[in-house]
This record gives structure tokens, sequence and C-alpha cells, in this order.
């Protein structure tokens, strides 16, 4: 598969370019499915596709506007950022630099992707993503914690980086009512609360941690061992939040997977 972005070819079935780091899938701006470039129509809501940019088209032809309404969701929303990247940044040569935050968005989103969510944003080093969005399921709060996890697991366990320590991220975690639309443009953004403590939970977290709000805590009961870590005033949050740290895993397994729509 050829790259759009860099023009290196990619073997089948790999969502990144192992160049660049630029994604290699398209994505459906009605239902955010992931296709191939070369797709007609989306496998997923049967959207016709306009293949030279991705979007889908109206039976006459023309490109479709972007549903600019939003929809109100009930969502998990999580961050993730890397620590001390600028001191990092600057011990390396940029391309060095582009390759090691290209390896952990990589990492990061198969996190992700592999407990349901969406990514929906990379925000430079920081990765924002949805759970309950554009599929819900009875258990995204859960979803999301393990995938907080995995993305830790995942740096601590990336060994081969250029002069430098090994990489940390923190993840922190919300649930709560959120409006997600999508802006001309076709990409999606978030309003509400939400997305607003759980990225303020994310600078709040340690090196390799995972912070969760007692919102999320309470749709994960028993699930997760925590440590409560108390109320905490967040910059420009008004009302002091409830943190809890997740430790690890503490169920009997994943839990329910049933969508709805």
């Amino acid at each position: 598969m050829r790259c759009s972005k860099c023009g290196s070819e990619n073997p089948a079935g790999k969502k990144y370019c192992s160049e660049c780091g630029a994604g290699l899938l398209m994505r459906c701006p009605r239902c955010s499915a992931e296709h191939a470039p070369a797709a007609k129509f989306c496998g997923e809501c049967g959207a016709p596709f306009d293949s030279s940019i991705g979007t889908p088209v109206s039976e006459t032809g023309s490109v479709q506007r972007a549903d600019l309404s939003g929809e109100r969701r009930h969502l998990t929303v999580l961050f993730s950022d890397l620590v001390g990247s600028t001191a990092i940044a600057a011990q390396l040569d940029p391309e060095e630099w582009r390759e090691t935050v290209s390896e952990y968005h990589r990492r990061a989103a198969d996190a992700i992707t592999r407990f349901g969510g969406h990514v929906v944003k990379f925000l430079g080093d920081g990765v924002m993503a949805l759970f309950g969005w554009p599929a819900a399921h009875d258990n995204d709060a859960e979803r999301a914690a393990r995938a907080g996890l995995a993305i830790i697991d995942a740096l601590a366990k990336l060994d081969e980086l250029p002069r430098h320590a090994k990489l940390a991220a923190r993840v922190g975690i919300d649930s709560g009512p959120v409006v997600v639309g999508k802006g001309a443009s076709g990409e999606v953004d978030v309003f509400g609360d939400a997305a607003n403590i759980a990225a303020r939970v994310e600078t709040a977290a340690e090196p390799g941690t995972v912070l969760i709000t007692a919102a999320t805590q309470r749709l994960v009961p028993g699930l997760f061992a925590v440590e409560e870590r108390g109320p905490q005033q967040l910059k420009g949050i008004e009302v002091p939040i409830q943190l809890y740290r997740v430790l690890r895993m503490d169920g009997d397994g994943f839990g329910s997977a049933r969508s709805c729509a």
C-alpha cells in the first residue's frame, strides 16, 4: 500500500507508514470506519466515496457537507502524553524525535483500538481517544482503563530508542456527557466537561501511571485495583475532582462487550 504522504510502499494490512508514520487507512466522515484508499464504498455504513479524497458523495456525485449538528453521547475520554518530551527532543536529531513520537503514537493507537476505542487526534506527542463513539458498548469505561494500562505497558517494553532513557507516558480518563461533532474539514471534535477534565487529569498523573476520576471509577467497580488519591484541584476546573490511580486489572476477565448503536 502506497503512503499518500511520502509515497513509500508498505506491506498490505499495515495501518501506518513505516517511513513517515502517517496513517495508511482513510476514515469515513459519516461513521469513521477505516477503509483502504481505493475503496469505493464504506464497508460499515455503505456511503459511496469520492476515492480521490475519501469522503462520502451524494447520489448526484457531489461531495456531501459534513454533519455540523453534533451528537450527544455519554463517553469515556482518554488523554495520553509523553513525559519530559521537551527535554528528550532537545537531545535528539529532529528525524530521531519524529521516529520516536511516531512509534509512541503507533503503540498508543494499537492499545486504544485493541479495546474498542477511537483515536480522535494526535496532539503533538499526545493522544486523545473516545470510548463509546462511534460504536457504544456497555463497558466503555472498563475498555478505556484497560487501554490506559496497555499504553503504559507498551512503552515500558520499548527498549530500542536512540540516545535517551526509556519513554514514559501518563494517562488521564474521565466519563460524562459530551457532544461529538464534525467540522467542515471532516475532523471529529468533542465538546463537554469530560474532555476538559480528562486532559487535566492526565497532567496530574505521575509518569507511568493511569489516573481516573470518580465518575469513571463508579462505572468499573471491582474490576481494577485502585489507589485513592483524594480530591484534587485541577487547573481550570472549579470543583476539586476525586481521583484514583489504576494499579492493575483485578476482575475475572474482560467484561461484557455488547455493542449498541
